[in-house]
């Protein structure tokens, strides 16, 4: 937990910077103030400011919560898309010592020559570009000495804060200790670069064999595991420039440049939707800087350290999603985002079909073609968010990464129809997903289930017709809020009970008073009157405290 009694030097620059930027539900948070308030962010600038003033590991969380669109709205996803370190490269003295511990054998004997300027620099490590014995150019990715200290020190911390918040009814709403989980452990994964080429490995191994593209025009570089460690990644060299400022060759094979473009867009859309609707494990980052033209007419796709995964059911529902923003049907989204959706609280669905109706309504007079499908689904989780619906991490994943491949799509070639593209693979999506790879295994393992239910069912029936017939059988019911409902009943009758006693003895009190009176009998009549007077007002009083005075 955040303690102002145990503050690190950390704390205190958190402190420092929060209290700089004026976030003030945040500032009174961490100095112990008791804040019932629901959490209130800072404006997407201030909270930009914030992450890039509290350091490099403080960056990539920005640059994970910007995979969440389904947490924050669309103007802090945009901010946190671009958020980048302003970290200086390290010196070459440090990386060449963190090499070596990091190498079986010695550097020279390793490697003909490593450029000891940094091309790239980022919050976990940096890239040089090295040439090996062999003549092979590879990039090194070396990660920064000591942030592996930093990141445990950081993780830390934003525990302790997810636990102050998920006091709140949003930290409850969103289960944020569960969501600070998922940072943390995509954190720790960026520290271990053995897991990038695993993910790099796996990728290839996908689409290197496709019906659905050329997988020859498609290049994941080549890892060079006996050069690779937990701090290091060795791998394959790529000429090339980024695709959006790439020059394509005025005649490639005979195609002049639209024709490159459009097949390359092709190329690209078929590659993800395999990657999501069929493999269910993708490349989550596609960014301009991460798909590059290269020199022989080729696509590469690079940094495969952030994937997304989806299981089969998630699949499909995507799928149907896709379908019901393409009919731009309301009630057809409501009923999938319902689907998709974690347990929490009960949800209004004639209210979320409406919010999904006037939604879509400004999409009915606009033509498919020029349809922003990323910008639609960012309005469904958007709508979710607004009607308390919690989906998994990984559909804000899936959002992002849709956003991000049309951006690059659209830049890259604005003539495209995404309906063009989007609907021969979604048929083929369908029959893939109800016939499978092999449709005749598929058929006898259905009529394999089918004769397994035929031979099970007649003894279950007889079963179940048995324990109704000997009275034996029971039914376990759970109606939500029932135990609260319960505890109100008790209690309404408790004060009750209490009334009637409070109400007895004042008419106990009464009718001895009317008669004629004794010492004794006096004496008992006040003793009735001060026991209902103190009972009435205790009965008084816990009502007032209960605050349900109505």
């Amino acid at each position: 937990m955040f303690s102002l009694t145990q503050t690190s030097t950390r704390q205190r620059e958190i402190l420092e910077v929060v209290f700089r930027n004026g976030w003030d539900y945040m500032r009174g948070l961490l100095t112990g103030n008791k804040n019932n308030d629901e959490p209130q962010l800072p404006t997407p600038a201030v909270l930009r400011n914030i992450l890039i003033d509290l350091g490099p590991v403080y960056v990539k969380l920005g640059q994970l919560l910007s995979t969440r669109p389904d947490l924050l709205p669309g103007a802090y996803v945009e901010v946190l898309t671009d958020l980048q370190a302003n970290v200086p490269p390290v010196a070459w003295s440090e990386i060449e010592s963190l090499l070596q511990q990091e190498l079986a054998q010695p550097i020279s004997e390793t490697f003909t020559t490593i450029n000891p300027q940094a091309i790239a620099a980022g919050s976990i490590g940096q890239v040089h570009r090295a040439t090996l014995k062999n003549g092979q150019d590879v990039a090194l990715k070396v990660q920064r000495p000591g942030i592996d200290q930093i990141v445990a020190q950081d993780i830390a911390i934003i525990r302790g804060l997810a636990e102050l918040v998920s006091l709140t009814e949003f930290g409850k709403t969103y289960d944020i200790v569960a969501i600070a989980d998922e940072f943390v452990t995509a954190l720790e994964a960026e520290l271990d670069f053995t897991q990038e080429a695993n993910y790099t490995d796996k990728l290839r191994s996908n689409l290197s064999n496709s019906r659905w593209f050329d997988s020859q025009q498609l290049v994941i570089p080549k890892i060079y595991w006996d050069l690779t460690s937990q701090k290091l990644l060795t791998i394959e060299w790529l000429e090339g420039a980024p695709l959006l400022s790439a020059q394509l060759s005025q005649t490639q094979q005979g195609k002049d440049t639209q024709t490159q473009r459009r097949e390359i867009t092709t190329l690209l859309f078929r590659a993800f939707f395999q990657q999501v609707y069929i493999d269910g494990f993708f490349h989550a980052d596609p960014h301009p800087g991460n798909i590059f033209y290269l020199r022989d007419g080729r696509v590469a796709l690079l940094d495969c350290g952030m994937i997304g995964r989806l299981d089969p059911r998630s699949q499909q529902i995507l799928t149907e999603m896709l379908l019901a923003i393409v009919d731009l049907d309301g009630k057809r989204c409501a009923q999938l985002t319902l689907q998709l959706s974690e347990a929490g609280e009960s949800v209004n669905l004639s209210g979320l079909e409406n919010d999904y109706d006037r939604m879509l309504r400004k999409y009915y007079n606009r033509s498919l073609s020029k349809i922003n499908f990323s910008e639609v689904f960012y309005e469904i989780l958007q709508v979710s968010r607004n009607n308390k619906i919690r989906l998994p991490g990984n559909m804000g994943l899936y959002a992002k990464t849709l956003a991000n491949l049309e951006g690059v799509t659209r830049g890259f070639y604005p003539e495209i129809n995404l309906i063009d593209q989007i609907t021969p693979l979604i048929t083929e999506v369908f029959r893939r997903q109800l016939l499978g790879d092999n449709p005749l295994q598929t058929l006898l393992r259905t009529i394999l289930d089918i004769k397994s239910l035929s031979l099970r069912s007649p003894s279950q029936i007889e079963l179940f017709l048995n324990r109704v017939s000997s009275e034996t059988l029971k039914w376990n019911i759970t109606v939500p809020e029932l135990d609260k409902l319960r505890y109100s009943i008790d209690d309404s009758a408790n004060r009750l009970s209490f009334s009637i006693v409070v109400g007895s003895l004042i008419v106990g009190a009464a009718i001895v008073a009317s008669g004629s009176q004794t010492p004794q009998m006096s004496v008992v009549t006040n003793i009735l009157f001060a026991a209902a007077s103190f009972l009435g007002l205790w009965l008084i009083v816990s009502i007032l405290r209960s605050g349900r005075l109505r």
